[in-house]
């Protein structure tokens, strides 16, 4: 049994993209819908948003102090001392009624991201790779809802997921490129009614995912069996992320945006950002590197 806490009520409509940012001991997450990126100070509980210029799925550590983020048309840094978003470049050949949606960094510093449509119903999604200033398609295409990636701590393993077919996929990775997906865990066998989420991957190497209308993360062994589930109090569970100086916290975000009323009386804390101590630790995610 695990004791997970409400740490921030934030009554994200579509909470996501959290991780730990070890240099400012800081929680970033943010509110796609709303077009917020939300930091989180564990040690004061201090928080604030911060308004993107359009629906932001992303934000990661990047050298120089900036962070770089994901948003519908492209990419784009952030400043976090001045909050200022600034263009960094479009997606090459992405649909316009698509968006960004989820990433990583590997340990090379290239960032690892998907695109989805954003109205959910056509598979014009597919994952990229940025690479010191250079966009290219990289991995699977042809998804609807695209999450992830996530990579292990050796670089040697990348996650991608398809949200609506409850699929998760593993591939080989490399300094020099990635290999052909092949199937990883199918959650859909598991949880009928949910759909895998954010991944990220602990210390051990083991597959964590939120679980959208499952109310919980789920953890894989790096066989892809079903090894753990904790449930948290919210019905659509997102992404989760290791904290903490340690990176024993797990933090999780949700989502609110398919939820009536009667829904909320159910999950009065849904939409906020939750955490708990971790039975095993994450470990330290690159900066990207921007050139």
């Amino acid at each position: 049994m695990v004791e997970v806490r409400t740490v921030l009520a934030a009554q994200s409509k579509l909470g996501e993209g959290v991780l730990w940012d070890a240099d400012r001991e800081v929680v970033w997450f943010v509110d796609i819908k709303r077009h917020r990126l939300w930091h989180y100070d564990p040690a004061t509980g201090s928080n604030s948003y911060a308004e993107a210029p359009d629906q932001i799925g992303w934000a990661i550590p990047a050298e120089g102090g900036l962070l770089l983020c994901g948003l519908k048309d492209g990419l784009y840094t952030f400043d976090p001392e001045a909050k200022r978003f600034e263009k960094l470049m479009a997606v090459p050949g992405e649909p316009a009624g698509n968006r960004l949606n989820d990433a990583c960094t590997d340990p090379w510093g290239r960032v690892w991201f998907g695109s989805m449509d954003d109205s959910e119903g056509t598979a014009s999604g597919r994952f990229y790779v940025f690479d010191r200033g250079t966009i290219r398609p990289a991995g699977p295409d042809g998804i609807t809802i695209t999450n992830g990636p996530a990579v292990n701590a050796e670089g040697d393993r990348i996650y991608f997921t398809d949200t609506t077919a409850q699929q998760i996929f593993v591939a080989d990775l490399s300094s020099s490129g990635v290999g052909g997906a092949r199937p990883f865990a199918d959650t859909g066998a598991l949880f009928p009614d949910a759909y895998p989420d954010g991944p990220v991957v602990d210390a051990e190497g083991h597959v964590w995912t939120g679980l959208y209308l499952g109310g919980k993360v789920a953890r894989f062994t790096p066989d892809g069996e079903l090894d753990a589930t904790i449930d948290i109090p919210a019905r659509d569970v997102t992404k989760m992320a290791f904290g903490g100086r340690d990176l024993r916290t797990g933090y999780a975000t949700s989502a609110t945006k398919n939820m009536e009323p009667s829904d909320m009386t159910d999950y009065p804390d849904a939409g906020g950002l939750f955490a708990f101590e971790a039975p095993v630790a994450g470990f330290a995610q690159a900066k990207v590197k921007l050139g």
